[in-house]
C-alpha cells in the first residue's frame, strides 16, 4: 500500500467504501458534511493515490450520471486470529470480504517462534493459491492482554513465554507491511460489528468463550481497551472466594470455572465419578473431553451435561449482569468456541442477567449467540488493519 488518506474526509470517504460498498459521488454527498464542489477535490486526490478507482456509471438521480467509486480492488490485507488451541489465517480485499481462509490445530503454549512459523506457513499457502501478490496490512489477535500502542501482550496467563514479546514489529519485519496487534475479544467484537449481528448497534458488550474468557466493550462504535489495554478481562472476576485456583494466580475466578478448559476437566470428573454414561464412553473413545463432547452430549439428553452448562451458564450470567447494570449496553453477543453449547447455555445467561440487573437496563436488551461463528476473528483483525490504514498518516 503505497499511500494513506490525506486527511479527515479522505479517511471517511474510505471508511464508507468499505462499509457499504462502491457509492455514486451522489450517494457519498448525502454522508459526509461536504459540499459537491469539496467532495470532488476529495474524491480525485483519492483517485490519484490509487486507494480509489472508478466503477462504471452510477444510477440516475436526474441529470448527468456519475461514475460510481469503489476502494481499489487489489487491495488485501492479512488477518490472523491466534487462539489458545488453534491458528486462522485469511486475507481479503478492501471491502473485508473473505477471499481465503485457512485453520490450523496448534497450542499457543509453544510460544511465539513456533506459532508465528505457523502463521508464515500459512501466509505462504494462501499467496500461492493466487489470492494476494502482497499484502497492504496486517491485523493480528491474541488470546490475551496486549499493550495495544506497542502491539506487545502483556502477562497473558494462558500464553507462557508470549509476556513482552514484539508481535507487532516481528511480523511488520517478516510480512513487509504494517501491523496491528490486539487482544482476540475485541477483534470478535470488531468482526460482529462490521459483519455480524452488532452491525446497527453503537453500543456493546462481546462475551468470548474458548479456552478462556474475554470481552469486547464497543463504546460510540470504538473498541473501548482502557488506558492500557486491558479493559474487558472478565475471565478474572472472581465469582468465588473459596474456589478453584486460577491460571492467573488468584482463586475463584470466572475462568477457572467455567471456560472450555474448565468445562472439559468439570466434564471427564462427570464421566470417571459414573454421573454421566454419555460422557463416559466418549471419554473411553478419544482419552480426553472438549466442550464440543459436554454439547454433543447434552443434545442426546444426557443430564450430567446439562446440568454442568447451567451452572457455568449461571455464573456467566452473574458476571454479565454487573457489566449491565454498569454499562447498560444496548446488545450483548455471546461467542467462541464454546457457543456449541447454545440455546442451553443461552437461557441460564439470560436469566441471571434478566433476574439480577435492573429493568431499566434489561427492558429492551438482547442477548443473543454471535453470527459469524469462526470468522468472527479475522472480519475483525482485517477491521482492525484497515481502521489504521485508513486513517491519516
Amino acid at each position: 500500500m503505497t499511500a494513506r488518506p490525506g486527511n479527515a474526509h479522505q479517511a471517511r470517504l474510505l471508511r464508507l467504501l468499505r462499509d457499504g460498498g462502491p457509492n455514486s459521488r451522489a450517494q457519498l454527498s448525502d454522508q459526509v458534511d461536504l459540499s459537491r464542489s469539496k467532495l470532488a477535490v476529495e474524491v480525485d486526490r483519492l483517485l490519484e493515490t490509487g486507494l480509489v478507482v472508478a466503477d462504471g456509471l452510477a444510477a440516475s438521480r436526474g441529470g448527468r450520471r456519475s461514475h460510481n467509486i469503489r476502494l481499489a480492488p487489489t487491495l488485501r490485507f492479512l488477518a490472523v486470529d491466534i487462539g489458545a488451541t488453534s491458528i486462522d489465517v485469511a486475507v481479503t480485499n478492501a471491502e473485508l470480504e473473505v477471499l481465503g481462509h485457512l485453520s490450523h490445530s496448534m497450542d499457543v503454549r509453544e510460544g511465539p517462534v513456533a506459532v508465528f512459523e505457523q502463521v508464515l506457513s500459512m501466509v505462504g499457502k494462501l499467496k500461492a493459491s493466487g489470492l494476494a501478490d502482497g499484502l497492504d496490512g496486517a491485523g493480528i489477535g491474541v488470546p490475551g492482554p496486549v499493550r495495544f500502542p506497542e502491539g506487545v501482550p502483556v502477562a497473558p496467563p494462558i500464553m507462557p513465554g508470549w509476556d513482552g514479546f514484539p508481535v507487532r514489529e516481528a511480523l511488520s519485519q517478516d510480512l513487509g507491511c504494517p501491523v496491528m496487534v490486539d487482544n482476540d475479544a475485541n477483534l470478535m467484537a470488531m468482526g460482529e460489528q462490521h459483519a455480524g449481528v452488532a452491525r446497527s448497534v453503537g453500543d456493546f458488550l462481546y462475551i468470548k468463550i474458548g479456552t478462556g474468557i474475554g470481552c469486547g466493550i464497543v463504546v460510540g462504535g470504538d473498541v473501548h481497551r482502557g488506558p492500557t489495554g486491558s479493559a474487558g478481562d472478565i475471565g478474572h472476576i472472581q465469582v468465588d472466594s473459596e474456589g478453584r485456583v486460577c491460571g492467573c494466580g488468584n482463586r475463584g475466578c470466572l475462568e477457572a470455572h467455567f471456560s472450555g478448559s474448565a468445562l472439559a476437566r468439570d466434564a471427564e470428573d462427570a464421566a470417571r465419578g459414573g454421573r454421566s454414561p454419555e460422557l463416559a464412553a466418549r471419554l473411553e473413545a478419544v482419552g480426553k473431553l472438549t466442550a464440543a463432547d459436554v454439547s454433543a452430549a447434552a443434545a442426546a439428553g444426557d443430564a450430567a451435561a446439562l446440568d454442568l452448562i447451567r451452572a457455568g451458564g449461571d455464573r456467566l450470567g452473574q458476571v454479565i449482569a454487573g457489566l449491565v447494570s454498569f454499562f447498560n449496553p444496548g446488545l450483548v453477543v455471546i461467542g467462541g468456541g464454546v457457543t456449541g453449547l447454545g440455546h442451553t447455555l443461552l437461557a441460564s445467561v439470560r436469566t441471571q442477567v434478566y433476574r439480577r440487573s435492573l429493568p431499566l437496563a434489561t427492558r429492551n436488551l438482547p442477548i443473543v449467540l454471535g453470527e459469524l461463528g469462526s470468522t468472527a476473528g479475522v472480519i475483525g483483525a482485517a477491521r482492525l488493519i484497515s481502521d489504521h490504514l485508513f486513517s491519516p498518516a
